[in-house]
């Protein structure tokens, strides 16, 4: 290994929004550990309504999660300073170093952000300290020219971090010439300058034929392609609503239907049981979609109240209604556990005010506050009367991440260390339960009992074992990696990395 005298940054931009610069990242951060340097990942500012909870009980976006993963390092804020949430089409929650400062509308926002910039370079910092390699991503595209202004996140922050740049295009979606010599052209000349090299994203097929198309690229971009990476095949999260999972609508053998609510947050709750044979997990917006499905999961949300307006207005409310009448499993987490029980309301204008009616299958009421809750936890299930009472004493471990305060009457759904049984322990009434607690499912007791369970109710015998979902994800990192370690001049992406700009 050939170690640097100080830390190296490369940064991943992308041609528009799901190029894949998440996963190049990912695939980036786990090639250079194997090569045995310490790495950790980077991005400014991070849109997303995935976030996640660190040991020190702060947020941070899953992307950076799932790209430390990949580095083999511990999550943390100093990898996404800031986080937008957006509660509207035009406003955000805005998290700065893991803590909420406030929703700001877009415009707003735009005007202030140039004064995170120093919360910013104190976050590179203090990894440029740490590891001797940081890889950047970028959001959206650097050649949005209505946004380029005081830009923090693209290219403004490709020169605060002094970091060349790799581009990438998604061929998959077609127009990758437009997207990749169209985007270097549109930048200023010291911006062309800082794009060291193209990468061609998601090519399915045989990529001997793209030779001539390598050719064309480096001819009119005047950029070398550092490779040409297939479609790979694994099994890794995905950072926004923009994910392909979202789109499925096939029932598999045991069928679960999750609800995607407008304003779905933490839909990776659900990745586990993608790892069980004939599982499918589809996800419904209209009640036609819904079907009859072994079980429904009601996932979180970061605008409670419109969605169960949105859900009333639709007619799933009474979908989800009848399906419970009729004994269908029905398990709601953060936001779907609120919209399960009695009543929503928020008298202190935290998510935009007001109040509104539940679906009243839980005995349970949320008041929203504005200070957020946000803790790692871990418990067992309590011993649960009803159809769930087969999770009673699985272990979980997971984390916590609401604004809303619940009161439950009846008995709790888990059972914490400290022994707190108040509205965060959830609550079950027949076949209907709910808690706060994201991740819940990757425990390998909870999931492999509750898909046990499901085989079992439909008269089927369940083989499978429990995932140890921790092992399986790293397997999926080295995937990832050694597919893009063998499409990538690897040799080229060092010789950047030791240049800079």
């Amino acid at each position: 290994m050939d170690k640097f005298n100080s830390a190296k940054a490369i940064m991943i931009q992308g041609t528009m929004s799901n190029a894949g610069k998440s996963l190049i990242a990912a695939a980036l951060c786990r090639i250079f550990r194997q090569d045995g340097y310490s790495v950790a990942p980077f991005k400014s500012q991070n849109m997303a309504l995935n976030s996640y909870i660190t040991a020190e009980g702060l947020e941070m976006g899953r992307a950076q999660v799932m790209q430390a993963e990949a580095a083999g390092t511990e999550p943390s804020v100093l990898m996404n300073p800031i986080l937008l949430k957006p509660t509207s089409d035009v406003g955000s929650q805005v998290i700065v170093n893991g803590e909420v400062v406030g929703n700001m509308r877009a415009m707003e926002y735009f005007r202030r952000k140039r004064e995170f910039v120093p919360q910013i370079m104190n976050a590179f910092g203090q990894l440029s300290a740490r590891h001797d390699i940081i890889v950047i991503e970028g959001a959206g595209s650097p050649a949005e020219l209505n946004l380029k202004a005081d830009d923090i996140v693209n290219m403004g922050m490709a020169r605060l971090a002094k970091s060349p740049v790799l581009l990438v295009g998604d061929i998959d979606r077609g127009g990758v010439f437009a997207q990749l010599i169209g985007t270097v052209k549109l930048l200023e000349p010291s911006e062309q300058d800082m794009i060291k090299a193209l990468i061609v994203n998601k090519f399915r097929g045989d990529r001997s034929i793209f030779r001539s198309g390598v050719e064309i690229l480096e001819q009119r971009s005047g950029k070398p392609v550092a490779g040409v990476v297939p479609y790979v095949h694994c099994d890794i999260e995905d950072e926004d609503s923009l994910s392909a999972k979202l789109e499925n609508r096939a029932a598999g053998l045991v069928d679960i239907a999750v609800i995607r609510l407008p304003r779905i947050s933490n839909f990776t709750d659900l990745d586990v049981f993608s790892q069980y044979g004939g599982v499918s997990v589809r996800y419904a917006a209209k009640p036609e979609q819904l079907g009859k499905p072994d079980l429904i999961v009601i996932p979180g949300t970061k605008s409670t109240i419109s969605d169960m307006m949105w859900l009333r207005s639709c007619g799933l409310e009474a979908a989800l209604k009848k399906a419970a009448s009729a004994g269908t499993l029905i398990f709601g987490i953060c936001g779907g556990y609120q919209l399960l029980g009695d009543s929503v309301s928020d008298p202190e204008n935290t998510e935009g005010g007001g109040s509104v009616r539940g679906m009243e299958l839980l005995r349970a009421k949320t008041v929203f506050t504005p200070e957020k809750r946000r803790s790692r936890t871990s418990g067992k299930f309590a011993q649960i009367d009803g159809a769930f009472a087969f999770l009673s004493g699985a272990e979980f471990s997971g984390y916590e991440i609401h604004m809303g305060r619940t009161e439950i009457s009846g008995k709790p759904l888990i059972s914490k260390p400290d022994g707190t049984t108040d509205g965060t322990s959830g609550g079950a009434y027949g076949n209907v339960c709910g808690c706060y607690v994201h991740g819940i499912f990757d425990s390998g007791e909870v999931s492999s009992r509750l898909v046990g369970e499901l085989f079992r109710r439909k008269g089927l015998e369940f083989t499978g074992k429990a995932v140890d979902r921790s092992a399986y994800k790293q397997s999926q990192y080295d995937l990832l990696a050694d597919s893009v370690r063998e499409s990538l001049d690897m040799e080229l992406i060092y010789r950047i990395l030791r240049e800079g700009i």
